[in-house]
């Protein structure tokens, strides 16, 4: 089956949900954003966990000028460096400790492209959640950003939350809020995941 084109999925979006298309008509263009590297994007996810998009890009540049003028941090050089190290860049000793757990699972080839390219959404979910401090959301992400797999819908995000009690007026809260916000999704399937990045932009 053919992918559909991003015009396609957004007059589909527009079709299934008059809120979402009032988001998508007063919004920026939001273009594919695959990319083939893993690790970063694993790396990148972790120092993203549970601080805002704005604190999360400044650690992400301190962390790359621990790795010198072309700021990639290379698994092994990651592994050098020690907690205090890691800490100046803003990490939490529990952060700096997933990260290596990250680096490690890279030196054993778990993070092979070609081969988990081929798995779905819940495939890939089970094996990065075998690495400690990768959960769900953290796996949703990549799929969301490093695949660009087109119907993800990560529901315990709290930009996502946000953005649809505002949207939608919704007041309720833990598992019934969970609830309510996977149904309302359920109309944008198979394109949740362009849905969910015109939510995270509605917040901007």
């Amino acid at each position: 089956m053919p992918t559909p084109s991003p015009e396609a999925a957004l007059r589909y979006l527009c079709a299934a949900d008059p809120v979402l298309a009032r988001l998508i008509d007063a919004g920026r263009p939001i273009a594919p954003a695959a990319h083939e590297d893993l690790y970063l994007g694993l790396l990148r996810a972790i120092v993203s966990q549970q601080i805002s998009t704005k604190a999360a890009a400044a650690i992400w540049r301190k962390f790359q000028a621990l790795f010198g003028p072309e700021g990639y941090p290379e698994p092994a050089a990651l592994l050098a460096f020690s907690d205090e190290e890691l800490r100046t860049a803003g990490l939490s000793h529990q952060k700096a400790g997933y990260l290596r757990a990250i680096a490690n699972f890279y030196l054993r080839d778990e993070l092979n492209h070609a081969r988990l390219s081929q798995l779905d959404e819940e495939e890939l979910t089970r094996h990065l959640t075998q690495i400690k401090g990768v959960g769900r959301w953290t796996a949703q992400m990549l799929c969301m950003f490093a695949l660009d797999m087109p119907d993800v819908f990560p529901e315990g995000d709290l930009g996502i939350q946000n953005a649809m009690r505002r949207h939608y007026g919704l007041e309720e809260t833990g598992r019934a809020l969970l609830r309510r916000l996977t149904a309302l999704a359920e109309p944008w399937r198979p394109h949740r995941t362009l849905a969910s990045k015109y939510l995270w932009q509605s917040l901007d």
